[in-house]
């Protein structure tokens, strides 16, 4: 997530905090609407995906790349 967080901070100029509260909020409506993706959603969110990439999303509907 350090990475999303990290790029929201230098690409759309939020601060860390509310890059954070953006992530936060994103991978809590994608759990919502999609309760299916909810674990795939933890390990994107919390780097599981990063060995394809290094996104921290592992190219998952590409957000990746």
């Amino acid at each position: 997530m350090n990475e999303i967080v990290e790029r929201l901070t230098q690409q759309a100029g939020l601060t860390p905090e509310q890059a954070q509260k953006a992530v936060e909020t994103i991978a809590d409506f994608v759990k919502e609407k999609f309760p299916m993706l909810g674990g795939a959603v933890d390990q994107m969110f919390t780097g599981g995906g990063s060995n394809s990439g290094g996104s921290g999303f592992g190219g998952f509907g590409g957000f990746g790349q």
